[in-house]
């Protein structure tokens, strides 16, 4: 559904939602009606027999930023990760409803958010839980029972989580000490990036057409390419080709490398002229301008970081958060995960005095507990689902990413 125009998004924002309800396929975005906090301090189920109390478990890694304005913050994020985990390795979005479910994306910044943070058992056993659940064609569900018995509905696939699954293993690898480590770290998921690999080029072929439409982050059944789609699998892709060559296999990741660079010009070609908005000919500019910046990328692409910059601008509001995009309906909501994502990518990228604006304001709107939630209302209280997993992980990895 393309949203270009404020009105019109408003308008059809509210009719998908009654579409994803009555085609029996659930749009968490739109669960909690009305606005409300759907938690309490009293979420955390009790550690199970034998598990070592949080305090041990947060001195077995880093909090980043422990002793400076985050601290707190990122402390009770990384508890909250905790929390959500299971001990299969899933995670689960949120501890209320509909999001008791592990979606790839969230999944993977929680594990890259435990290893930068030094729990690489986690980290490890969140990957795994990818690549138990991962599809034969090497691509992922929408999202998962956190057993691991297969999706909860019949809500479409999303092709971005073979990108996400793919982005987390590089950079979980990426943080092991030595080479032999990483080698060792890797080699039970080799299945994970061979399966992912091998959809993502498929999809474009060999990064020399960009991918069909998939729904992404927002959820929603799309008709044309959206770039949270395309950038997401880009990144992945990207991640696949440093990854080969740990496994031992560098003509794999040359070859990897030079579909993501075709891919990366076709993105470029066909989103660059718009401006980087959701679609390539308009839709607004949101959050999926972030993959396309570092971390996810290598370098900071100016035309790209001043995409993310007018998305700071349209997508602005009321309490002073993000909206998923400039085309999201305008309901006055801010959305924690969007903007930690702009806080993440910003941070990564050199911007520290915007990141850290980011990062105030998140603090700034937490619950009365200390958790992240998933939404703040025009008025600046929480509301919806808290802790917010992905929320907690692009939280800790932001104030990481600083130093």
């Amino acid at each position: 559904m393309r949203h270009r125009w404020p009105v019109l998004a408003a308008v059809l924002g509210s009719v998908l939602a009654v579409t994803a309800t009555v085609t029996g396929l659930p749009d968490r975005t739109e669960a909690a009606a009305p606005l409300r906090l759907l938690t309490d301090a009293s979420w955390r189920p009790p550690l199970p027999a034998g598990a070592v109390s949080d305090e041990a478990w947060l001195a077995q890694g880093t909090v980043p930023g422990a002793d400076g304005p985050w601290g707190p913050t990122v402390r009770q994020a990384l508890l909250d990760l905790r929390g959500l985990s299971q001990a299969n390795g899933a995670v689960e979005a949120a501890p209320a409803g509909i999001w008791r479910y592990a979606w790839p994306r969230d999944s993977a910044f929680a594990a890259v958010a435990l290893s930068a943070t030094g729990h690489r058992d986690d980290a490890l056993a969140t990957l795994g839980f990818l690549a138990e659940v991962q599809l034969d064609d090497g691509g992922f569900e929408a999202r998962y029972r956190l057993d691991g018995a297969g999706p909860p509905d019949d809500r479409r696939r999303q092709a971005d989580g073979a990108g996400w699954a793919l982005w987390a293993l590089g950079e979980v690898v990426a943080d092991a000490p030595d080479a032999a480590t990483a080698r060792a770290e890797l080699a039970p998921l080799e299945p994970l990036l061979d399966g992912a690999t091998d959809f993502l080029l498929e999809r474009s072929r060999d990064g020399r057409r960009l991918p069909e439409p998939s729904s992404d982050y927002w959820e929603r059944p799309e008709a044309d390419l959206t770039l949270g789609s395309a950038a997401a699998e880009l990144a992945g892709l990207r991640a696949a080709a440093e990854l080969w060559p740990v496994a031992g296999e560098a003509a794999r990741g040359r070859e990897t490398g030079r579909a993501a660079q075709r891919l990366a010009g076709l993105v470029r070609a066909e989103f660059g002229p718009g401006g980087y908005q959701r679609y390539a000919d308009g839709g607004g500019r949101d959050a999926a301008v972030t993959f396309l910046l570092p971390p996810f990328a290598d370098t900071v692409d100016p035309a790209v970081l001043d995409a993310l910059r007018r998305y700071e601008t349209e997508a602005r509001r009321p309490a002073g958060g993000l909206a998923p995009g400039a085309g999201w309906k305008s309901d006055g909501t801010s959305w924690t995960p969007e903007t930690a994502l702009t806080a993440y990518a910003l941070a990564a990228s050199g911007q520290d005095a915007d990141a850290a604006r980011w990062l105030d304001w998140l603090a700034a709107h937490r619950t009365a507990w200390g958790s992240l939630p998933e939404k703040v209302r025009a008025d600046g209280a929480p509301a919806g689902p808290a802790p917010l997993g992905w929320t907690a992980a692009s939280v800790v990895l932001a104030v990481d990413a600083l130093g």
